[in-house]
């Protein structure tokens, strides 16, 4: 086969009249490929000189024109310029150009505007990949340290997208900071093309594409449940505002963390006001750990159990929902494929223990933190996040914490964890579950402290007094 190479300056009537004949050749001869580069006036000489200079040819005029040895490998085979390329058509083939002047100045200028129009869309696309901008705020968290490996594995955000990742936090932090950065820098993680430090705040958030919420410092010591909540409001005011002023017009902010993870969720709302519906709370750690306590009880793994529902506070008062609880590929006397599920209630039998020692395990998990490592943390946050991008598994119930509009009687205006499905970079609330309406006195449980907390943020309350009641599955 005889492959050949044309190249020209894009406003060449030569290069015009040989593309003619090339392309003449090619729909005749199933033996003859070509191959056709054109290169912008402004840019010709230099290229060509360049060309030359690597396969030591001598050529001055567009076009140049030069076999490829297919079979023998290594550098091409100049042929020359048009008239050489004209004499071996004649040669070889018995054919030859019969195109006016007139007519090669006309394609030349459409060469010409094809090539600028090519250059355009070839930057547009380069805008397009750029990298997206990941913003992580108290980097200096054990969380931090777990997420990028897994930020950066190309799982989250898909195999083709790129990622700078900013690491947000104070100064006192900035040394960790820099060993962090060369830490994720010796990943040579193709997904990541930049890693960096800001320990300014003016600097935070600029084109953000998604900002990870982590648990925040607090610089001066809190003597009171409501210090500590209004300490939230100064920081969330103060990002809040850096989101408005710095971050992308698509930007999706995630907030995770062991600590008031509602409260910040929603004062974040009110203080990015612009950017409501880009905000939410991660509710998988909750999620993960009521899975693993099962597994452990059903002597399975933990993966195979779907569609556990974490209903209110992610950080406190909160609901774990088995009515809906599945496991999959559970050994006993009844088997199925691999769609085949049981249902989680069926199967433990122990209702003593599901009322009490689970739901007490749990309850103090989200009242004390303890066990919510870095792992989890950053697993929780990264698989949000990757649900978010791309989907989360069909059929399978979620759970995540957004801003109520009413659903399921939840009083509207907090930021509340309910049942959704991610698809098409949203999610929606899966509002059409059967069976799964909250009694008065749970939710009540559940929304008391929500409504407390964000009054005592806002200044509007001054004493936080906690919801006691029996507790309720």
């Amino acid at each position: 086969m005889a492959k050949f190479v044309l190249a020209g300056r894009a406003d060449c009537p030569y290069y015009a009249k040989a593309e003619l004949l090339a392309d003449y050749l090619q729909k005749n001869l199933p033996d003859f490929r070509i191959h056709k580069i054109t290169q912008h006036p402004d840019v010709w000489e230099e290229w060509l000189k360049e060309l030359c200079k690597k396969n030591k040819w001598s050529h001055k005029n567009s076009p140049i024109i030069w076999r490829e040895l297919l079979d023998r490998g290594g550098k091409g085979l100049l042929l020359g310029g048009y008239n050489e390329f004209l004499e071996h058509a004649q040669l070889y083939y018995g054919v030859t150009s019969s195109m006016t002047t007139e007519l090669m100045k006309t394609v030349a200028q459409e060469n010409l505007g094809a090539h600028i129009e090519k250059e355009l869309e070839e930057e547009a696309l380069k805008g397009l990949i750029n990298p997206l901008q990941v913003w992580i705020t108290s980097a200096s968290a054990p969380a931090c340290y777990n997420l990028i490996p897994i930020l950066t594995s190309g799982e989250v955000f898909g195999p083709h997208v790129e990622i700078s990742i900013n690491l947000f936090d104070n100064k006192q932090a900035e040394e960790k900071l820099t060993s962090l950065v060369k830490e994720a820098q010796d990943l040579a993680s193709p997904f990541l093309q930049s890693v960096s430090v800001c320990t300014q705040a003016e600097e935070a958030f600029r084109q953000a594409h998604v900002i990870i919420f982590l648990d925040d410092h607090v610089d001066k010591e809190v003597y009171s449940l409501e210090d500590c909540i209004r300490s939230r409001a100064t920081l969330c005011h103060l990002y809040g505002s850096l989101i408005e002023k710095n971050a992308h017009d698509s930007v999706r902010i995630i907030v995770g963390g062991k600590t008031f993870v509602n409260l910040k969720t929603s004062l974040l709302m009110r203080y990015a006001p612009n950017f409501t519906h880009n905000i939410i709370a991660v509710a998988l750690g909750v999620e993960g750990k009521a899975k693993a306590a099962l597994a452990r009880k059903l002597k399975t793994t933990p993966s195979c159990i779907k569609d556990v529902i974490i209903w209110g506070n992610i950080s406190g008062n909160n609901y774990v929902d088995l009515r809906k609880a599945k496991v999959y590929r559970y050994e006993s006397a009844v088997w199925g494929p691999p769609r085949y599920s049981r249902p989680v209630l069926s199967l433990v039998c122990d209702s003593e223990w599901v009322n009490g020692e689970f739901v007490e395990s749990l309850k103090k998990f989200t009242a004390t933190g303890r066990q919510f490592g870095g792992i989890l943390a950053a697993h929780s946050i990264a698989t949000t996040l990757k649900y978010w991008y791309r989907g989360s598994p069909p059929g399978e119930i979620v759970s995540l914490g957004v801003l109520s509009e009413g659903q399921f009687g939840i009083p509207e205006g907090i930021v509340f964890s309910m049942p959704v499905k991610f698809e098409n970079g949203t999610w929606v609330v899966l509002t059409d579950l059967e069976d799964i309406e909250i009694s008065e006195q749970i939710m009540t449980r559940m929304t008391s402290d929500l409504i407390q907390e964000k009054l005592v943020a806002l200044g509007e309350l001054i004493n936080f007094q906690p919801y006691q009641s029996e507790n309720l599955i």
